[in-house]
């Protein structure tokens, strides 16, 4: 699919898992839906899709290599299935596996090994033996398929996934989440992960765009408990750790406040694995022994808890999270405090994935050097070591 257009017909779960791996795969995709989930906005409002906010019209697939007709409308799936069949284009169906022409295989990949599954129409069948094979490939050997969801019981589990590489969440959290029959995800969570359950996994989208419309917390712990009361298996999905500035506690004190059963999974966090990934260690024997994580969503000053002027005055390695919007704010403060103009800084984004980009500047320019969300900053001697990877 690399270079290739994919229409998207359909703005809401279905879509939400499949636009990942697509992308994922280089296609070019042109999504048509009245609305949309937050990530696949979100997606489209950083340029990775092309969204017209309108409902499906005759031609929107002219140009198209593949369609995936995914609304909740039996009626406008048939339509464009029929418009696809006619220009000879592959059509997959989300609704109708017997009336598709084409059906989605369920993937996994390992060390460079893709393995696609198809089961005669069968999605959940596919995804069981997919996720057979795939843990083959990660433990070496060949395992029956685990039983989703009632097997294990109604709870919840609070699950990190790690700093944004699918393959780097815990094979804990990988087998948990196989066992959801709700996820509640995050935007920061890798979205290839979702494209990895059976299609009557409900998902919840609980993503929360910085400074951009979000799921309160409230809503989401009670979507969570709503749903283990019922007897079901919950996954809470995010980015990094959860209790790394990821509201895991208030989740853990909702459901232990409610009697639901929980575990905790914790995850790879971005304030160490960020920079790692950048060859960024946030100490190093001879060069700094010591390194303090940071929130930064909050602009120095009475509301923020942070001492910035005791992080100003040491020399240790600092770790921002949340801080692109502040991050003028932040500098000022530090130099206030004590550290030198000339401290060398590194801006992580999207760190681990294949957008991963590193901006050097030092702590005077760091309010005006280019910075875009998600993003790890690292202050001191340690960023300025210039390791490339």
């Amino acid at each position: 699919m690399r270079g290739k257009t994919v229409l998207v017909v359909g703005g809401g779960s279905i879509a939400g898992r499949r636009v990942p791996r697509l992308l994922e795969a280089g296609a070019l995709i042109n999504l048509v839906a009245p609305e949309a989930t937050t990530t696949l906005s979100d997606l489209a409002a950083s340029g990775e899709i092309h969204w017209s906010a309108r409902e499906w019209q005759p031609g929107d697939g002219a140009d198209a290599w593949f369609v995936l007709a995914a609304t909740d409308d039996p009626a406008v799936n048939a339509a464009v299935a029929v418009e696809a069949e006619a220009a000879r284009t592959w059509c997959v169906r989300s609704d109708d596996a017997e009336a598709s022409d084409a059906w989605t295989l369920a993937q996994t990949e390992f060390d460079g090994v893709t393995v696609g599954v198809s089961a005669s129409g069968d999605p959940g069948r596919a995804a069981a033996i997919r996720d057979s094979i795939g843990a083959a490939l990660r433990s070496g050997e060949l395992a029956a398929p685990r039983t989703r969801g009632r097997g294990r019981g109604a709870g919840v589990a609070l699950v990190g996934a790690g700093p944004g590489e699918a393959d780097l969440i815990t094979l804990r959290g990988l087998e948990l989440l196989r066992q959801a029959e709700v996820v509640v995800s995050d935007r920061l969570a890798p979205q290839e992960l979702l494209d990895q359950l059976a299609d009557d996994v409900e998902i919840v989208d609980a993503a929360k765009l910085p400074y951009g419309r979000h799921t309160t917390q409230e809503q989401i712990n009670a979507v969570m408990v709503e749903r283990a009361l019922e007897g079901k298996f919950v996954v809470r999905l995010k980015g990094g750790d959860g209790f790394v500035f990821g509201r895991g506690a208030e989740e853990l004190d909702a459901c232990l406040e409610a009697g639901v059963p929980v575990e905790v999974v914790p995850g790879l966090s971005s304030s160490i694995a960020g920079p790692a990934a950048a060859g960024i260690p946030v100490t190093e024997r001879g060069v700094v022994h010591d390194f303090t994580v940071a929130t930064g969503h909050v602009p120095p000053g009475p509301q923020s808890k942070v001492n910035w002027a005791a992080l100003g005055a040491g020399n240790g390695t600092i770790v921002l999270l949340m801080a692109v919007k502040n991050r003028a704010a932040i500098a000022a403060a530090l130099l206030e405090g004590g550290r030198d103009a000339a401290t060398p800084v590194r801006i992580v984004e999207n760190a681990t994935t294949k957008n991963q980009t590193v901006r050097p500047c030092t702590l005077a320019s760091l309010g005006e050097t280019e910075a875009n969300h998600p993003a790890v900053i690292v202050i001191g001697a340690v960023a300025g070591r210039g390791r490339e990877l």
